[in-house]
């Protein structure tokens, strides 16, 4: 993946920027929706002495500086810097690598088989990590938004032969089992409700996959409650709103997307959000 240059974020947006101690004080808001712990050298420390082969308790403050660095090319949009810089540390910076890649296919890969291909890679770097640090929620999430995302590059056939909607909640189940709190693993488990019930219509999808159209409107209120400012939760709760109820529900997507629309963006990602919702809306 990091052989040729991707498609760059774009304008670029001073406003995303978070030199020095601002990165700290802006934390909380950025990653209100992720729960991704501050990569400071207490931190990094920590997931070293849970793993000692990720590296020597005397490099935490180096570590710490580099990966706060690829989250502050991840925020202002240098989604390839951040994804090599995460993976120059493997385990350690497999979240911001995750996510940065994530991310940018989402919104910026055009070529469908070059997605499919990043998300499997990008599934692989979360197994990794997983083994390694099975304690960090986003160990777990980044695997379920790595093959969530794959899934839906191929066939709903293919996707349920290989069993990926089971191994998708397996790892929400165990991401919010750790971080309660952790609103995109809510608006994914939302999601996996939607998603099978549109697809395998609510009777199969009951039976064979647990999901219920309750359940999953509740997870997907559940983020919107926990990060109201987060253009992706509504634009997600609109999505799932369509996926579950069809046109009975469209003026409520409507309104999701107009919320998602209105809001400020804190970063790049955030930014392709409020584009998304507003081209909903168009």
């Amino acid at each position: 993946m990091a052989k040729k240059n991707w498609t760059p974020f774009s304008p670029a947006n001073k406003a995303f920027d978070y030199p020095g101690d601002k990165l700290s004080k802006a934390w909380g808001k950025l990653h209100a929706g992720d729960q991704e712990p501050f990569p400071d050298d207490a931190h990094v420390g920590k997931l070293l002495k849970a793993n000692s082969k990720l590296g020597k308790a005397a490099d935490a403050g180096k570590i710490a500086e580099e990966l706060q660095e690829a989250w502050r090319a991840f925020h202002r949009g240098d989604f390839q810097e951040a994804f090599e810089t995460g993976t120059a540390f493997g385990a350690l910076g497999s979240s911001v690598a995750i996510k940065a890649a994530g991310i940018h296919a989402t919104h910026l890969l055009d070529d469908d088989k070059e997605k499919e291909a990043r998300y499997l890679t990008l599934g692989k770097l979360a197994d990794e990590a997983i083994a390694q640090l099975p304690a960090e929620a986003n160990s777990h999430f980044r695997r379920a938004f790595a093959i969530g995302r794959y899934g839906q590059c191929i066939s709903i056939a293919k996707a349920l032969s290989q069993g990926l909607a089971g191994k998708v909640k397996e790892s929400l189940d165990k991401t919010l089992k750790l971080a309660p709190k952790h609103g995109e693993a809510h608006t994914a488990l939302g999601l996996y409700h939607a998603e099978i019930i549109g697809k395998v219509g609510s009777m199969i999808g009951g039976l064979t996959y647990g999901a219920k159209s309750a359940l999953g409107e509740e997870h997907l209120k559940t983020s919107t409650k926990l990060t109201p400012d987060s253009p992706v939760a509504w634009i997600e709760y609109g999505n799932g709103l369509l996926l579950l109820f069809g046109n009975k529900r469209e003026d409520d997507a409507a309104e999701a997307y107009d919320k998602a629309a209105k809001l400020k963006p804190k970063d790049a990602m955030e930014a392709l959000d409020v584009a998304h919702a507003k081209a909903q809306l168009e």
